[in-house]
């Protein structure tokens, strides 16, 4: 991956929805070749999907809550057993496994306190293997970004 490579990552990362030529244009490319790059940058999985990023707070989505969660047991069966209980919960945004004093490290977005409440007892602490889970909520985000620099 060279210079100009990084800068049409820079402007998809920026807006997904600029068509070929105005990304070619912003890179100092003709667009055949910007074309042949995406292509290239696509087909080794540096681009792995294009999204909408929406506006969570207009689509009801207002509390935003971090979870760190600890199993009973350092266990392959039930670390692998909570992995596929994650995937399976759609208000779980992230699902990291960390080091540190904790396992796993949640982003939630529900609706709100209650939204999060009912998540808590009827969805998360069910799951088999939880020991504890300590969570944070989001008062204010200071820096919310999807893009990475490059």
């Amino acid at each position: 991956m060279d210079d100009i490579d990084r800068k049409i990552l820079m402007q998809l990362q920026k807006n997904a929805k600029q068509n070929t030529k105005e990304i070619a244009s912003k890179v100092g490319l003709s667009v055949t070749p910007t074309y042949e790059r995406i292509r290239k940058l696509e087909q080794q999985e540096i681009i792995k999907s294009y999204v909408a990023l929406l506006d969570r707070t207009k689509i009801g989505k207002k509390l935003i809550a971090y979870c760190q969660v600890t199993l009973t047991k350092q266990q392959k069966k039930l670390a692998d057993s909570f992995k596929r209980e994650m995937l399976l919960l759609p208000d779980i945004m992230e699902c990291h496994q960390v080091s540190g004093n904790f396992d796993y490290l949640l982003k939630i977005a529900v609706d709100d306190i209650a939204g999060f409440h009912e998540f808590i007892n009827e969805k998360l602490s069910i799951i088999d293997g939880i020991a504890t889970i300590h969570t944070s909520f989001v008062l204010n985000s200071v820096k919310d970004s999807t893009a990475y620099s490059l």
